[in-house]
């Protein structure tokens, strides 16, 4: 039984470094078609990326959305702490920042460059503020929203803000993309089968008079068509590690423009890669697709091949 499988693996070694070394002796073709697989599933990948990162760079507000709350003018700044220290006593409190109106002008007037225009101000007319950042259970959209329905009815409260309409309409939006995305990655996948089949069609048409003489001597159809199966996954095989290689280049020069853009708005946010898991998955898929278009198209043209 060992003899056996020791026989049948040193056949499909033959037949793997066969199909390798006849790649290898047409080094332009196969870095053409090599290509065309590896930009095909690069693109789609991209996108899943951009998407990823997107959805990382956003989870931050959805888990965290912090309420301001906007006291009466009238209320001074020690009712203010005191409204501050009760609402820290609620469970679905996290944190309590407490903004003056002397700190709040006093951070309006260095930062809009309307020093001069304040001061003719007889009084602050900006009330004191109160950020309140809920726990995590209580950050989802229901509970945020009870939780500014509680606040709204203190007294001393003037207003609550919560704004997370905008967060659900970018969400929206990365779902309509998520979805533009898999049938742009379903067409090019198509692709990719197409192009290994129509690959792996012109070379058996070159080798139709050796597949004649393997048919006469006995050979079968699946004898036949094993070469060109293996040549298929090794296509595939090489386009898959482009398309890693491409998304790799593509995050390496990403990279630092994003996060000089995200430390001017006081974040560290950093791209992250497609991961082990995934890279390994495009490889053996990608190896799979051209192990399939060399098996639709090799089962077709060697069946209608017979020896004359």
């Amino acid at each position: 039984m060992s003899s056996k499988l020791a026989a049948y693996g040193e056949r499909h070694a033959q037949v793997l470094f066969g199909a390798l070394g006849r790649i290898a002796q047409q080094p332009f073709s196969t870095a053409m078609i090599v290509g065309v697989i590896g930009i095909a599933l690069a693109l789609p990948l991209y996108l899943g990326l951009l998407i990823q990162n997107a959805r990382q760079a956003s989870g931050s507000w959805t888990e965290a959305l912090d309420l301001t709350v906007y006291l009466d003018t009238n209320i001074p700044e020690a009712g203010a702490r005191a409204l501050a220290d009760q609402i820290k006593t609620r469970d679905d409190i996290a944190a309590v920042k407490l903004v003056t109106a002397d700190e709040a002008l006093q951070e309006f007037r260095d930062k809009s460059g309307f020093g001069p225009a304040l001061d003719v101000l007889k009084e602050n007319p900006l009330p004191n503020v109160i950020v309140v950042t809920p726990t995590l259970a209580a950050s989802a959209a229901d509970g945020a929203q009870g939780l500014q329905r509680a606040l709204t009815g203190i007294s001393g409260v003037a207003n609550v803000q919560l704004d997370t309409a905008w967060v659900k309409r970018f969400h929206a939006m990365l779902d309509v993309l998520h979805r533009l995305t898999v049938m742009a990655a379903a067409i090019l996948v198509t692709g990719v089968v197409l192009v290994v089949g129509n690959t792996i069609r012109l070379d058996i048409l070159n080798r139709r008079n050796e597949i004649e003489v393997m048919k006469l001597v006995g050979g079968t159809d699946g004898f036949a068509r094993r070469p060109f199966l293996y040549s298929g996954a090794l296509y595939g095989l090489g386009g898959g590690v482009l398309a890693l290689c491409l998304v790799a280049l593509a995050e390496r020069l990403l990279n630092g423009p994003l996060q000089h853009l995200t430390s001017l708005y006081g974040s560290s946010f950093r791209l992250s890669g497609l991961g082990l898991s995934l890279g390994f998955a495009t490889v053996a898929g990608s190896a799979v697709l051209g192990w399939l278009g060399s098996w639709i198209a090799a089962t077709r043209h060697i069946r209608g091949i017979e020896p004359t």
